[in-house]
């Protein structure tokens, strides 16, 4: 599943016209740059969940015939509902029998999708990629998986329970595996991130694992100034 449906309101004017799905970063559209990433990892079905400019994305995605593979759309009407709400409005769209891929729009990354898939244990309910960056928020990891998070911002930790063994905080890069048991254990309703939902599931003793990407070219083109800075850095290996 590929999240598509926010407003991109950080990116000013560029947002308000053109869907963060459908911007164009070193001559392709950043749906496309994702969408031909996971199926070359193996993906047999996209689902993408729409809001801002839709209607857009869904015509450039049947246009190109979803890229050779099963295309769900998941529109989300009234309101963009985060990636857990997101989530769950698409769960009838999933497959029940095997991992999926969660990635979101924005991020442009070398990262081996394959290698995050194949590290995915079945005890776990998430694998999710993570990497040394400085960020305003922190998810914080120990010997067992997901235990907490850290708002850099004003210092706010939560865990949600006691760490286990070497604990370590990683910056989350939006790429995750998930287990079909995932979408039967969300009990969020409405707008909700995901990672709500994952610190919930850790809380009850669900595994979230992390996968280190920090080896990887990374970039998020959520606000101007980074969306530039990608077009100039893949601009110059080009």
């Amino acid at each position: 599943m590929i999240f598509a449906a926010g407003r991109g309101t950080r990116l000013g004017a560029i947002g308000e016209s053109t869907p963060k799905a459908l911007l164009d970063v070193g001559g392709v559209t950043m749906i496309e740059r994702i969408a031909r990433r996971l199926i070359a990892a193996g993906a047999v079905r996209l689902i993408v969940n729409v809001h801002h400019h839709g209607g857009l994305i869904e015509e450039f995605l049947r246009a190109r015939d979803g890229f050779g593979v099963e295309l769900h759309i998941s529109r989300e009407l009234e309101e963009p509902l985060e990636t857990g709400g997101g989530l769950l409005a698409a769960a009838p769209h999933f497959r029940r029998d095997t991992p999926f891929f969660l990635h979101n729009v924005d991020i442009i990354s070398d990262l081996d999708l394959a290698g995050l898939y194949a590290a995915h244990g079945e005890d776990a309910v998430a694998t999710v990629a993570v990497n040394e960056r400085e960020t305003k928020r922190y998810l914080l990891f120990d010997d067992d998986g997901l235990y907490g998070r850290l708002d850099g911002r004003d210092g706010t930790r939560i865990e949600v329970r006691s760490p286990r063994g070497e604990s370590h905080k990683w910056a989350f890069a939006g790429v995750h595996v998930g287990s079909p048991a995932l979408l039967d254990r969300i009990t969020e309703r409405g707008k909700f991130s995901i990672l709500d939902v994952y610190l919930r599931i850790a809380s009850e003793g669900g595994r979230i694992l992390p996968h280190d990407v920090t080896a990887a070219t990374w970039l998020e083109i959520g606000n101007p100034e980074r969306l530039e800075a990608a077009r100039r850095l893949l601009a110059a290996g080009s």
